[in-house]
């Protein structure tokens, strides 16, 4: 279990919409995550993981399902893959991938994990790479209120080259970073997202 973060978008006290609502994006979840090929047995062990709590949980999209929940990510490169672009989150105070919870309404986890990368990137033309790069299940502090455990499907994304970052209300900033100089705080949690981000885009 790697003890890493995804940043939340809303309160974990707002429990959102009933857990039928996630009946789209749960069959998308099955569904991406029993084609997905993992890179190896530590992620494929965290794909067989996921696949079972989907299976026990209706409604494990929701903030409102068990204690431990999906949640979706993404890395964001330039179009080189030599730069990185992070937000520092209000609540961690670190620096991280954009991401959080599901909404109801998202078709899909790729679409969703999207959605939350450019309303905290602030860039709106980012192109999602369509397959996941990695799974990492992390367990959160108390500050997280009821949500005890995240299960999270993370993706990469290309920023284009006339981007310019802004600063939601989820961050206190958002940086590019060199991929070889990622911040000292989160560069062991971070490393491996950014080498598995950099192998799906040179495929």
């Amino acid at each position: 279990m790697t003890a890493s973060w995804s940043p939340p978008t809303a309160s974990e006290a707002d429990p959102g919409p009933s857990p039928a609502a996630y009946g789209l994006i749960h069959r998308d979840a099955v569904a991406a995550l029993t084609r997905w090929a993992a890179p190896d047995a530590e992620q494929e062990q965290l794909r067989v993981d996921y696949l079972l709590h989907l299976q026990r949980h209706d409604d494990a999209l929701s903030r409102s399902g068990p204690q431990a929940h999906l949640t979706g990510s993404v890395i964001v490169l330039d179009a080189s893959g030599e730069r990185v672009l992070l937000t520092l989150h209000q609540k961690a105070r670190r620096w991280f991938q954009f991401g959080g919870h599901f909404e109801a309404d998202d078709e899909s986890m790729v679409q969703g994990a999207g959605r939350e990368a450019r309303e905290e990137s602030g860039i709106d033309a980012l192109t999602v790479l369509p397959e996941i790069v990695m799974l990492d299940r992390h367990p959160l502090g108390t500050a997280f209120g009821r949500c005890r455990e995240h299960l999270d499907v993370r993706y990469a994304a290309v920023a284009p080259p006339e981007a310019v970052p802004a600063v939601s209300s989820e961050s206190v900033d958002v940086r590019w970073w060199p991929a070889d100089g990622l911040p000292d705080d989160s560069r062991d949690e971070l490393l491996p997202l950014v080498r598995a981000a950099q192998r799906a885009l040179r495929r």
